[in-house]
């Protein structure tokens, strides 16, 4: 069985504080990006293993893919004895969920090739176990996220065009969030709402991950004064920031503009937001 797991954008991520279980309460609009992910080759064999092409991703175990495939287990009582091929597409510490993506992608796998019949809520509980992103990629498309971001609420939202860019450093999600009650706002960055066909976005996470990569605040300021975008912030904890662009923009051109401007390095990717999630 191949199957994909989208990358996705957090189109607005308010932090409305400190939760006494340590994690911080959210409300943040998410949407996937069907056009850029990760494919996932699973295949019965004599135990399990773990394949990955594309990207370092680090030790097996730590991988969430593993750690999917463990919790699946643990919860069915059913020996998961499968060779899985990890393509990675969507780079790593840039707060397009890709991890997050893999892990529900091979729970609904298993889910089909064993037969387990699982529901939503089975499959949701564990979800939550392996990540707050995790829940939202067992839904079909946007969601409103809350709670630590296991509370969802499918919404729709318009197709947006849109350029990443990704610098080759990543951003520790672990760490933005604990720097965030303690940061401040960089002098002559634009954090506050922009409007798009009546969307407000905005990202609280942008003051602790501008303050200790201000190369980040700059690339965003860049984008802003670009005549091609409507609006450009930082998805999730970062490292990639994007641009909301206008309707048949040369976004190539303004790629190039950005490799040749800001930084000859980054990963870039450009296309649209989509209303629901496949694969």
């Amino acid at each position: 069985m191949t199957v994909s797991a989208p990358a996705k954008l957090n189109l607005s991520l308010r932090i409305l504080g400190k939760r006494e279980d340590g994690f911080h309460e959210l409300e943040t609009l998410m949407v996937p990006m069907a056009g850029l992910s990760d494919l996932l080759e699973i295949t019965r064999a004599e135990s399990y293993t773990l394949e990955t092409r594309g990207a370092e991703v680090g030790p097996v175990d730590d991988n969430l893919v593993t750690k999917a495939l463990r919790v699946f287990e643990e919860k069915t009582g059913r020996a998961c004895p499968y060779h899985i091929t990890l393509e990675k597409r969507i780079p790593a510490g840039a707060g397009l969920g890709g991890g997050s993506s893999d892990a529900a992608a091979v729970l609904q796998a298993l889910n089909r090739l064993e037969g387990a019949g699982l529901g939503k809520e089975a499959l949701g509980e564990m979800a939550e176990q392996l990540g707050s992103d995790v829940p939202f990629f067992l839904k079909n498309g946007a969601c409103w996220c809350r709670g630590r971001g296991e509370v969802l609420e499918e919404t729709s939202v318009e197709e947006l065009e849109v350029l990443l860019l990704k610098p080759a450093f990543g951003v520790d999600t672990v760490d933005a969030y604990q720097r965030w009650a303690g940061s401040a706002e960089l002098p002559c960055v634009r954090y506050g709402e922009q409007e798009v066909d009546g969307l407000g976005m905005v990202n609280d996470l942008e003051r602790p991950a501008f303050a200790k990569f201000p190369f980040l605040a700059e690339l965003k300021m860049w984008l802003l004064e670009q005549f091609e975008v409507r609006a450009a912030l930082m998805s999730g904890s970062g490292s990639t920031v994007f641009a909301v662009l206008e309707e048949g923009a040369p976004v190539e051109a303004l790629a190039a503009r950005a490799l040749k401007e800001m930084d000859p390095k980054f990963w870039w990717w450009a296309g649209r937001t989509s209303p629901v999630i496949t694969g």
